[in-house]
């Protein structure tokens, strides 16, 4: 087998998206033939190279597993939390395999989240170069009017820089509240939340209903369902891997 960047094989193992796999070799958790590696670029064999994290072998799959996961409010989408909060892997006791999500879901939101062992697809639908789109329902105190949608549409400036345009139409306006359905193509952290506050507005529910082609559909919280193979190669083609999809992306 043709060696293989050391995180693009932790992630594949399902052991964390390859970001966190960087990390965790960063940190020194990782060793390769007995030897910690605590450095990025280096490469190994899978089905040669003896490989554990925090002193466990890992293992590659036997089979790829892909998942839309309804996820409740106050539900954190890490594998591990220390202050004991409920993780969403606790809502997947009858699963054999191990899975992480793709992206995060804020505690305090709610919705879509995908979860996978398919470290390449779930990189690359995360990686800032293929923009795969997110849709929300998004409900907001106060009356959000034309004016304030047509920034988000062009884009505000945060404290981490301007966001991308987005895709925004109100569905139902009160006095008191405004529902609306936005789209992005970015994931920073709290990115919806803080653009209303910057709009002088506060977001006080936030559901995921949609990433790229798979909808949430009816899904009740804490349920989950394997994607069906044409949502799987949807994904996959919007993440570019492929014939069709877009290309020049570099790891």
């Amino acid at each position: 087998m043709p060696e293989e960047r050391l995180q693009k094989v932790l992630a594949r193992a399902g052991i964390a998206s390859r970001r966190k796999a960087e990390k965790l070799i960063l940190a020194g958790r990782v060793r390769v033939n007995g030897q910690v590696v605590d450095k990025l670029g280096v490469k190994v064999d899978p089905e040669r190279d003896l490989i554990e994290v925090d002193g466990k072998p890992i293992k590659l799959p036997e089979r790829l597993i892909y998942l839309a996961f309804h996820k409740p409010r106050g539900v954190v989408t890490t594998l591990h939390d220390p202050q004991g909060r409920p993780k969403v892997t606790d809502f997947l006791k009858g699963l054999r395999e191990r899975v992480f999500p793709v992206g995060r879901l804020d505690y305090d939101s709610e919705g879509l989240l995908l979860l996978t062992n398919d470290g390449e697809l779930a990189h690359r639908l995360l990686h800032p170069r293929f923009h795969v789109p997110k849709t929300y329902l998004v409900w907001v105190k106060g009356e959000v009017g034309k004016e304030k949608l047509d920034l988000l549409r062009r884009g505000i400036e945060l404290e981490d820089g301007p966001t991308l345009p987005v895709e925004v139409r109100a569905l139902r306006r009160t006095k008191g509240e405004t529902i609306l359905q936005l789209t992005i193509r970015e994931g920073r952290k709290r990115q919806i939340r803080r653009m209303f506050r910057a709009l002088g507005y506060e977001v006080s529910r936030l559901k995921r209903v949609a990433v790229g082609p798979v909808r949430l559909g009816p899904l009740r919280p804490g349920e989950y369902r394997h994607l069906t193979p044409r949502e799987v190669e949807s994904l996959r083609k919007a993440a570019g891997l492929v014939e069709g999809a877009k290309k020049g992306f570099r790891p």
